[in-house]
Formats: structure tokens, sequence, C-alpha cells
């Protein structure tokens, strides 16, 4: 400090404090966490499972989605991929979602570090009984994610949102404003859209190109991916891969017009492109990211009685 006439000291001394606490309160929590680390809370990846129970999702599909997790966990390369990082561990959460206010916490951030770890939190999520809800707000499930990430009890390398479902988003608002709000938080979205040739039990239309909606709207931020299922048979494929991908860090590379899953022979790596045309470097949708708003209002328009 410079030299201050002692009677003017304690006023200078009260002003240096002051400033000190505005330039602290200026700086996020999460950055202000991610600083104030010690290594036994270095983490290598914090992922967020977010799986979708909406009305278009049967009983048998939901308990398929549940089972794919299960067993990619039991898998053992992905066993080897968790404890091998640089760290050796990771956490996960599980939350179920439909609806923009209804998300179902099944298991809250998890620390994997040990088989008997992984063991643990496998047995929970097999036992768990599966929601079944309604709307499809892929929007709601990335705003619920946030504030999980800020509550992290450890400090990742990465964080990354893996997301999955089989539509586009109808409710809650724009799902880009929300994607972006996460990118800017540094957290990764990743994609799982899963195709789904049965009848969809409230009517709605199915969504014939949910890869291409995917990757224009609800993917983004560094190494983002989505892989595509063809069907709800061949999720448990498509997660031990998707899971394969997030833990260990690696994806396919860009590829000139991302080449979509169109025979849908199995589950296809999709990265996306950051020199693709679009604002903020995402590839965009043609026919819109509020796509699944108008066809829900469409539909009522053109099915709702009078």
């Amino acid at each position: 400090m410079p030299d201050v006439p002692a009677r003017r000291r304690p006023l200078a001394l009260l002003l240096a404090t002051l400033t000190a606490l505005s330039l602290a309160a200026s700086v996020p929590a999460w950055a202000q966490s991610a600083r104030s680390h010690t290594p036994d809370r270095e983490i290598d990846l914090a992922l967020a499972l977010a799986i979708d129970v909406s009305g278009s999702v049967d009983v048998e599909e939901g308990r398929l989605q549940r089972d794919g997790y299960v067993k990619a966990f039991r898998d053992p390369a992905i066993r080897r991929a968790i404890l091998g990082g640089y760290h050796g561990r990771i956490a996960v959460s599980y939350f179920e979602w439909s609806d923009a206010w209804r998300q179902n916490l099944i298991i809250d951030w998890t620390l994997l570090d040990s088989e008997q770890a992984i063991d643990a939190f496998t047995h929970r999520l097999e036992t768990m009984p599966i929601a079944r809800m309604m709307r499809t707000s892929i929007t709601g499930a990335i705003r619920y994610s946030i504030p999980m990430f800020d509550r992290l009890r450890w400090v990742p390398e990465r964080k990354v949102l893996d997301i999955s479902g089989d539509g586009s988003n109808n409710d809650g608002g724009m799902v880009t404003e929300a994607r972006d709000d996460a990118i800017a938080r540094g957290i990764t979205i990743n994609g799982l859209p899963i195709f789904n040739n049965r009848p969809n039990p409230t009517g709605f239309p199915n969504d014939p190109d949910l890869d291409r909606y995917f990757e224009g709207c609800v993917i983004g931020g560094p190494r983002s991916f989505l892989i595509v299922a063809n069907d709800f048979q061949n999720f448990a494929e498509a997660i031990r891969k998707k899971l394969l991908q997030e833990i260990a860090d690696f994806a396919p590379e860009p590829r000139a017009g991302l080449q979509f899953a169109q025979s849908r022979d199995s589950a296809e790596g999709i990265r996306r492109d950051p020199n693709a045309p679009g604002p903020g470097g995402h590839r965009r949708y043609e026919l819109g990211c509020d796509i699944g708003e108008k066809r829900t209002r469409e539909f009522y328009r053109r099915y709702q009685p009078n």
C-alpha cells in the first residue's frame, strides 16, 4: 500500500478491503469453487445423464433405456475408462425428464472411484422405479442440470450433460437459449436421439430427422457429439458407445457434410462441425429449432375438439 498518513490509514484499509470483496463477488460461484480446490477433489469428468420419460416413451421402452445404462456401467471397457483416467474417478448423476417443470432425480452426484462404487451405483440404478410423464422439454432438462453442476462437491476436468430422447422440444421455451446458457457455464451437451418407429401413443407425429434436430439445436460445447440409436432395442449398444467416448474423451473426427444415420443400421457417431454454417458454430437445422413447438400447436389445432 502507498505511504498514507497515519490518521488516514484506517480509511484506506477499509477502502482496499471493500474493493477486494467487490472483486470477489463479481466472480461466478462456479469459477471461485474451481479455483479453491485440493487434489483429492479433482475428478476427470462430471457426467449428468438425462433420460426422456415423456408420453412417447412407453413402459417397456423406459425399461430398455434404464437397462441400457445398467448394462453399460457393468461393461469392463467402461469400467476401465472410468478408473483408468488421469485422476481415476468421475462423478455421475442420473435424472429422468419430460415436461418443463418435471424432472425426477434418480441418483444425485455419486463418485465412481472403484469397482465397488460402480457396483453400488449400478445396483441403485437397476432397482429404482421408472417414472412416466407427458410432454417433451429438452429445455427443462438442460435448465435443471445447470444448478446441479453448480453444487458439485468435486472439481471436474470436464462437465458433460448427456441427453437421450425420442422427440424434439415442445415445452419450456427455446431449446437453443437453454443450450447456449449451459455452454456459457462450461457445460458440454452431448445427445442420443432415439428413432421410434412405433406409433406415438399420444397421437403426436414422430420426428423423421431427429438426428439433424439434435445436431443443430441441442448439442454444443467443446468436443460435443451425438450417437444415434435406430430404435429402443439398439439403445444399449448406442449408450455403451456414447459413454466410452464421453468418459475417455474421444470422438469421431468431423466429416464434411456430416453423414447422418440415414440407413440407421447401427449406432452412428456424429461430431459437431465447428466450421458448419449457423450462429455460434452450430449447424443450422433447416426446419427451425422451434419445430417441436410448431408441430404441437398444429396437432392441437387439427385434432382438439372445438
